[in-house]
C-alpha cells in the first residue's frame, strides 16, 4: 500500500451520495490509485444458471445499492476504506456464449489481480464464477479453506451436457486439488436434493454441512463455533449466494428457496467470524429483474462490505 493514506469515499460535498458515476461504495476506480489491497470485481455472466436468468445485471444492481455505505463499522469497529485500499477494478470483459471461454477471460483478470497482491470481493453472476476465482486464490495461497453461504450444494457433476455451471464449481474445485477437503463448510442449505447420493458426494468433495434448521435450534455463536473449527487456520475463500436468505429478504435470485436465513442471521454469523485470513470472497446469483424495492440489492451491497471489513479485520492494525 506505500507510505499515502488510502484513497477512501468519494468526497464531494456538492454532489449528493445519489450523484455520479455508481463505483462500489463511491469508492476509487482501480485506476485512480497507486495499488489496490482489496479490489472490487464485477462478473457479469450468466450463461451457467439452471433457472432463472438475469444475474449478470447483478454487478451494477449492486454497485447502484452500494451508494450509501458508510466508512465506518459499528459492529467490527473497522474503518474498511481507511486501513486498506479498496478500489473498484469495473467489470471483467466476458461474453454469454461460451462458458470455458468465459472462465478462462474471469481466471486471467482474477490472476492479474492477485499476482499484484491484491484481495478480490467479486460481484456476480452467476455461482460459476467462482471456479476460476478459487483457482486464481489457490495459486497464490495453495488449497484454501472454503465457507459457501448457500441454499445449494454446488457439488453436483453435470447439467444439460456441461460440466461446468453454477451448480458445479465446487465439485470442479475439489476434483482440481485446489480446496483443502478438511476445511470447507456449507452454511444454510436446504433444498435441490434429488437423491441421498448427493449428499454423500457432497462428503466425498470436503464439505460439511450447517443447514438452515440450525438457525432455529442453535445460537448463532454455536454455528460461528462450529464454522471456526471447520476452517481451522488455512487461507479461506467465502462465497455468498445471494439465495442463501429467504426470499422475503432477497427474492431477486435465479434459484430461492423457502425458508432461509434472515439478513440478521447472516451478517451475524459474518460478523463472527473477524480474524479469518479472507484471501478471496464472491457475491453471486444476484438477479435484478426479479427485485422489489432494491431488496436484494441492498442485502448484496452489505454482505460485500461486510466481507470487505472482515479482510480489513485480517490486517495487522485493522481495527478502529
Amino acid at each position: 500500500m506505500g507510505d499515502s493514506a488510502p484513497v477512501g469515499q468519494r468526497n464531494d460535498p456538492e454532489m449528493p451520495r445519489y450523484g455520479g458515476i455508481a463505483t462500489f461504495a463511491l469508492l476509487p476506480r482501480i485506476e485512480e490509485v497507486a495499488h489496490a489491497d482489496v479490489a472490487v470485481l464485477g462478473i457479469p455472466f450468466d450463461s451457467g444458471t439452471s433457472f432463472r436468468p438475469g444475474a449478470r445485471f447483478g454487478p451494477a444492481h449492486i454497485r447502484e445499492n452500494s451508494r450509501q455505505l458508510h466508512p465506518y463499522h459499528q459492529f467490527l469497529d473497522v474503518h474498511p476504506f481507511a486501513s486498506q485500499q479498496v478500489a473498484d477494478a469495473g467489470d471483467v470483459a466476458v461474453g454469454p456464449y461460451d462458458i470455458p471461454r468465459a472462465v478462462g477471460a474471469i481466471e486471467t483478470a482474477a490472476r492479474r489481480l492477485v499476482d499484484s497482491g491484491t484481495r478480490i470481493v467479486a460481484l456476480g453472476g452467476d455461482h460459476t464464477v467462482a471456479l476460476p476465482l478459487l483457482r486464481a486464490a489457490a495459486a497464490a495461497y495453495g488449497p484454501l479453506a472454503v465457507l459457501h453461504f448457500d441454499a445449494h450444494l454446488d457439488t453436483w457433476d453435470t447439467c444439460h451436457g456441461a460440466n461446468v455451471w453454477h451448480g458445479s464449481p465446487f465439485r470442479r474445485a475439489a476434483e482440481e486439488g485446489i480446496i483443502d477437503l478438511n476445511h470447507c463448510q456449507h452454511v444454510g442449505t436446504r433444498g435441490g436434493i434429488y437423491d441421498p447420493s448427493e449428499l454423500a458426494d457432497d462428503r466425498e468433495a470436503g464439505f460439511e454441512i450447517i443447514d438452515s434448521q440450525e438457525f432455529q435450534d442453535r445460537k448463532i455463536s454455536d454455528v460461528v463455533a462450529r464454522i471456526r473449527r471447520r476452517l481451522g487456520t488455512r487461507p479461506v475463500y467465502l462465497s455468498v449466494d445471494i439465495d442463501v436468505l429467504d426470499p422475503a429478504h432477497a427474492p431477486a435470485t435465479g434459484t430461492p428457496e423457502v425458508g432461509g436465513l434472515s439478513t440478521r442471521e447472516l451478517f451475524g454469523t459474518l460478523r463472527g467470524l473477524s480474524g479469518l485470513n479472507i484471501v478471496g470472497c464472491d457475491v453471486v446469483e444476484v438477479a435484478p429483474a426479479y427485485d422489489h424495492a432494491d431488496i436484494t440489492g441492498l442485502a448484496a451491497a452489505h454482505t460485500a462490505w461486510e466481507l470487505i471489513s472482515l479482510i480489513a479485520r485480517s490486517r495487522p492494525g485493522g481495527a478502529g
